[in-house]
């Protein structure tokens, strides 16, 4: 029986039903880690970027990313994932990278170790073009065993977090998808600001007319509109004014990670040495990786990436609907599938006939 298919739940809800998408409180039972984590301060994006302007920038921006190399922050993302669980690598060549991430300021956080972003980004073999496909926090999945017998069972996908940290999202992740996990990117969404702020601000087409639910109360007017870091920040956070909740969240930050892309590229961010100085310090100062991630290789490997080739995805779903008391995203296991067996057989027209070019 699959995991959304166990008896006792409610039968699937479309996201345009109105169900709301709420939090696991499995986070909060989770030990803290006696090393606080640092979180990023910006997504793949920031790192990709940081790489264009190592690259296609000043010589100077190159010397730049050399001497910070040794200086990144580095976490035991693989350690503790058994080999004999990991998928195969199929497309010598491809990578793919799990972003998880967190929002440390976000006025409903209830503390915790969570993640409420995930994301499995896919750089094809001839990086022509990269493919994010974000998971909703709440997919219903089997969560593995942690090495500290914690798991075991089905949950919510960002449970594995608060159970096992980053070796069982990976180990997760790569259980639900298929997909070898090649290297992990840790991003704080609050550090957005710094970063839209240094670009000098963003443009955001808003879908719709609506008042958001933290202060200061800010109103979205329908259509494009230019927005600050605060403004993009608070933008990104809203979902309980729209009829698919979390979806719409996971919307949002799609299109301030790809403003942020344009912005970053096309806005003459690398013939501005104060605006660049900003840029790389509001994105450097917290970069934390898994321990082989080179962000050399990556400036060399995706000098040609720009926004019109970035993809965006949401994994398949049904809807939502409940387990016992949980409130719950049950995944299309069979359009899933067909997705996350494109990114590993590196499929990249595929995958781009299936993405989001809002």
């Amino acid at each position: 029986m699959s995991s959304g298919e166990q008896a006792g739940n409610s039968a699937d809800t479309p996201p345009s039903g109105g169900t709301e998408v709420t939090e696991t409180n499995a986070e909060d039972t989770a030990p803290q880690p006696v090393r606080r984590r640092r979180w990023l301060r910006f997504t793949l994006i920031g790192l990709l970027v940081l790489a264009l302007v190592g690259v296609g920038g000043t010589v100077a921006a190159g010397l730049y990313l050399r001497s910070m190399e040794s200086d990144i922050e580095r976490v035991d993302a693989f350690d503790g994932v058994p080999e004999e669980t990991r998928p195969e690598v199929v497309a010598t060549g491809a990578v793919n990278i799990l972003v998880l991430g967190s929002d440390s300021r976000d006025p409903e956080s209830t503390g915790g170790s969570r993640a409420d972003t995930i994301i499995l980004a896919h750089l094809p073999k001839d990086r022509s073009s990269a493919q994010l496909i974000s998971i909703p926090r709440d997919t219903w999945v089997p969560v593995p065993r942690s090495k500290e017998g914690r798991g075991g069972r089905d949950a919510k996908i960002n449970a594995a977090y608060a159970w096992g940290g980053v070796p069982l999202m990976v180990q997760t992740v790569e259980q639900f998808t298929k997909v070898r996990v090649d290297h992990v990117v840790m991003v704080d969404f609050a550090g957005f600001k710094e970063i839209i702020d240094a670009l000098g601000g963003i443009e955001i087409d808003s879908e719709k007319e609506f008042t958001s639910i933290h202060p200061p109360f800010r109103t979205f007017r329908k259509g494009s509109q230019r927005m600050d870091g605060a403004t993009a920040l608070d933008y990104a956070r809203q979902r309980k004014q729209f009829p698919d909740g979390d979806f719409a969240r996971i919307r949002h930050q799609q299109q301030v990670i790809r403003a942020i892309m344009e912005k970053a590229t096309s806005g003459g961010l690398l013939t501005n040495p104060a605006k660049l100085n900003s840029f790389l310090q509001a994105t450097s100062d917290s970069l934390s990786v898994d321990r082989d991630l080179s962000l050399l290789d990556m400036a060399t490997e995706n000098r040609n990436l720009r926004s019109g080739n970035l993809f965006f995805l949401t994994t398949p779903t049904k809807g939502t609907g409940r387990v016992g008391s949980e409130s719950v995203v049950f995944a299309d296991l069979e359009r899933s599938r067909a997705l996350y067996e494109a990114v590993r057989d590196d499929a990249a027209q595929e995958i781009i006939a299936r993405a989001d070019r809002r």
